[in-house]
C-alpha cells in the first residue's frame, strides 16, 4: 500500500505543479507578492495531497522564533520536501537555488519573477560573489533569505558537509540566521519515490545574533541543526 500511494502521490505532485504553472500563467504580470501567494499556496496544496494520500503530516515548532522582516534562514536539507514545504513558513521568502532549475520549462520562468537567487554552483568565488550582491537586494526588500548550507539533500545520518554559502551571507548581509531542523528525510528519503506516513517535524530554532567572527557563527550553527536534527531524526523514527 505505501508504494501504491506513494505513485500515486507522485503523479498527483506533478499534475498539480503544472496546473499551477498554466492556469497561474497570468500570475507571471501580477505584483510579485502576489506570484509569492501563489506558489505558497501551490505549496500548500502538496502538502494537503501528501496527506490525503499518503498519510504524512508535518509539524512547525518555534514559529516564535521568526522576526519581522529581513533574515537569513539556513535549514537543513534532507528531501525534496524541504524545497517547497518551508515557503508557507515565511512571508516573503527568497531561496538560494542551482542555477540549473531556471531552464526547465515553465517552472523556470517563474523563478525570475520570484527574484529567488539561482546559483551557478560550479563558478566558485564568482557565484558567491553573485548570491551575496542578489541576498542583498533581497534583504533591502526585507524579505527572508533561505538557504540550504549543505548546498544539497543529505540523507538523515549522513554526517554533516556544510558549504561557505550561508557562512558568505551572514558576513556579508550583517543579519541575524535563523537555524532549522527538519527530520524529513526519514518520511520523504531522497532519490526515492516512496512517501512513508507519519509525522514530519520541522524546528525553528532561536536566531544566531549578527556580528560573529567566522568561526564562532560556523560552529554555532552547525551545532545548533545537527543537534536538534538528530533528536528529531530519532523520535520520527520511533514513533
Amino acid at each position: 500500500m505505501i508504494a501504491l500511494r506513494s505513485f500515486i502521490y507522485n503523479i498527483v505532485f506533478y499534475v498539480n505543479l503544472v496546473l499551477f504553472l498554466v492556469i497561474g500563467s497570468p500570475f507571471y504580470v501580477t505584483p510579485r507578492k502576489w506570484s509569492i501567494r501563489a506558489l505558497q499556496a501551490w505549496a500548500t496544496t502538496s502538502l494537503w495531497w501528501l496527506k490525503v494520500i499518503c498519510g504524512t503530516t508535518y509539524e512547525v515548532r518555534g514559529r516564535e522564533n521568526i522576526p519581522e522582516g529581513a533574515v537569513l534562514v539556513a535549514s537543513k536539507h534532507q528531501s525534496t520536501w524541504d524545497t517547497f514545504a518551508l515557503l508557507p513558513l515565511f512571508d516573503d521568502p527568497a531561496m538560494v537555488l542551482k542555477r540549473e532549475l531556471v531552464f526547465i520549462p515553465l517552472f523556470g520562468w517563474f523563478i525570475p519573477k520570484f527574484r529567488m537567487i539561482p546559483v551557478e554552483r560550479s563558478s566558485g568565488a564568482a557565484a558567491l560573489k553573485a548570491m551575496v550582491a542578489r541576498a542583498k537586494e533581497a534583504a533591502q526588500m526585507g524579505r527572508q533569505i533561505v538557504i540550504f548550507p549543505e548546498g544539497t539533500r543529505r540523507p538523515p545520518d549522513a554526517p554533516p558537509d556544510y558549504k561557505p554559502g550561508a557562512v558568505a551571507l551572514y558576513l556579508k548581509l550583517g543579519l541575524p540566521c535563523l537555524p532549522i531542523a527538519l527530520n524529513s528525510g526519514v518520511f520523504w528519503p531522497r532519490r526515492k519515490f516512496l512517501r512513508y506516513p507519519g509525522k514530519i517535524v520541522v524546528e525553528i530554532l532561536p536566531a544566531i545574533e549578527a556580528g560573529l567572527k567566522r568561526q564562532e557563527f560556523s560552529q554555532r550553527l552547525e551545532t545548533a541543526i545537527e543537534m536538534a536534527t538528530e533528536r528529531l531524526v530519532k523520535d520520527g523514527r520511533e514513533s
